[in-house]
């Protein structure tokens, strides 16, 4: 009878350590959810990549959808499956566990925080005036790329490897993809280094205010204690 004691006590405490709570953070979930989580992440990082490089990579399969639905309607679908992918990477990055996959060799090193800070101005120079499109056709798609990396470099676990690792081999994707199709590139005319002098000032204020208000928006600190 002790034994059949021992044997109830020992799958009480299985089923208690296989629930999970209902905090942002969830551990000691069962290995199915789990598993079932990395897929969202994964399915929506893959459909967020397909759904920009369809453009670039069939162009022609692109025109006639247009022509057979409509631009709104195509635009429309296209805005749908965006906010999916956005759908599944959120609830995928929240709830898959957390498990390193490898060491980062830059944690806290202020070599990251630079990397952002380029990022940051490449997304802002991207839709501003200056000089940066005379010198990289993208610099919205290599600002994500720089991003992905630098994001790489500082964090070592699987969800960051898929999400980081899989929008940055988009964006250079993308680079290749577009830069083949919209050939030759047509450089702007030069503008004064003042337009880039406010774009830099620009990105470094929104680099602090992403900075310090990370904990607080992604639940993690970039910031070494």
């Amino acid at each position: 009878m002790r034994d059949w004691y021992q044997l109830f006590g020992t799958l009480i405490v299985k089923i208690k350590a296989s629930t999970y709570g209902l905090g942002r953070t969830r551990y000691n979930r069962p290995k199915s959810l789990e598993e079932n989580s990395m897929v969202f992440l994964v399915a929506g990082v893959v459909l967020w990549a397909v759904v920009h490089l369809f453009p670039s990579l069939a162009p022609q399969a692109r025109a006639a959808l247009i022509t057979r639905m409509g631009e709104n309607v195509y635009k429309g679908l296209f805005s749908v499956d965006i906010v999916i992918a956005l759908a599944l990477i959120v609830y995928g990055w929240r709830t898959t566990e957390i498990a390193p996959w490898y060491v980062p060799p830059l944690l806290g090193s202020p070599i990251v925080s630079v990397l952002m800070l380029v990022a940051f101005f490449l997304f802002a120079a991207a839709h501003a005036p200056g000089n940066t499109k005379r010198l990289l056709n993208h610099p919205m798609l290599t600002g994500t790329a720089v991003w992905g990396v630098a994001h790489l470099l500082a964090n070592g676990e699987n969800r960051s490897v898929v999400l980081f690792g899989g929008m940055a081999l988009w964006a250079v994707i993308s680079i290749v993809t577009i830069t083949r199709r919209d050939r030759p590139y047509e450089k702007p005319a030069p503008a004064p280094l003042s337009r880039d002098l406010m774009t830099l000032v620009a990105s470094a204020v929104v680099f602090v205010v992403v900075l310090y208000s990370h904990q607080w928006a992604f639940g993690v600190s970039p910031i070494p204690r």
